[in-house]
């Protein structure tokens, strides 16, 4: 039960990091609300983890690894913070779901992992529901929704060079890790795009990190209490506040071809993590 809690816990405070990015964005270019995400996370993980959780960080054996990965996770949340600024919170986040079908499709490339028919299909069925919520020839595809795509696309990738990590380096340490690269990342590209926040502004900067932190933490917490796989289906409990932000703060809510994709494109990740759990349980 510890798990679940954690876990759904984290899942309402990062879509309310998204709905500051969202809210800021009107305002302040893209890269500036990432660069205050990143190091505003790094700024209060860092002594977190230096007082508490010392031990468990031993130096990575995968330091290429460990760079690419942030780069990957920095794209992801470009793409997703560009794609919210323009879309809706639950139509962005709809799109972002297809990562765990990513995962499927190239996990046979980069983990050796065998994928049956019945995933193949699974994943081909979740592709369509991403189609339908775009619904390309019916509505103009803009930037915004290909973005979107592309953080889930992104965010696959993550995914599985986190299990590539997950069995030589402490989680701990690739989260700090992960911090860091952004921040460095972002911060030598502040002085071109730096646009002076007022008051309000920094504080919502400092907010984004805040919440990103303690909704990482909340889910560092909850994969103490239980496998990642039997948390994986509660993810998706993260639409729910996506939804709900939305629609109180921004007046957004999904139309019926987005609840559609979106039923099909969870429906399609729920049956392929049932099916990885099945797997493993066989070998």
């Amino acid at each position: 039960m510890k798990a679940i809690t954690f876990n759904l816990l984290a899942w309402i405070m990062l879509p309310i990091m998204d709905g500051f990015a969202k809210y800021l964005s009107s305002d302040l270019p893209v890269l500036q609300i990432t660069w205050a995400r990143y190091f505003f996370t790094v700024v209060l993980t860092l002594p977190i983890m230096f007082l508490f959780f010392r031990k468990n960080l031993v130096w990575t054996n995968k330091p290429m690894l460990q760079l690419i990965r942030g780069l990957i996770l920095l794209l992801a949340n470009i793409f997703f913070f560009y794609a919210i600024s323009i879309i809706s919170l639950a139509k962005a986040l709809t799109l972002a779901f297809i990562a765990p079908l990513i995962v499927t499709a190239f996990s046979p490339t980069f983990l050796k992992e065998k994928v049956g028919f019945r995933r193949w299909t699974a994943v081909i069925i979740g592709f369509v529901g991403s189609l339908i919520v775009i619904r390309p020839g019916f509505v103009e595809i803009n930037s915004a929704s290909l973005s979107a795509l592309c953080t889930g696309v992104m965010y696959g990738f993550y995914l599985i060079i986190t299990r590539k990590l997950s069995t030589s380096d402490n989680p701990l340490l690739t989260l700090l890790l992960t911090g860091v690269v952004g921040a460095i990342i972002t911060s030598a590209v502040m002085p071109f795009i730096w646009v002076k926040p007022t008051l309000n502004q920094w504080t919502m900067m400092a907010a984004i990190g805040i919440f990103a932190c303690i909704g990482h933490l909340f889910l560092i917490l909850s994969l103490k209490y239980a496998d990642a796989s039997k948390l994986a289906p509660f993810s998706y409990f993260e639409i729910i506040t996506n939804i709900f932000i939305g629609y109180y703060f921004f007046s957004d809510f999904p139309d019926n071809w987005t609840f559609l994709g979106l039923l099909i494109i969870v429906l399609s990740g729920l049956y392929i993590f049932r099916r990885e759990s099945l797997v493993k349980k066989i070998k």
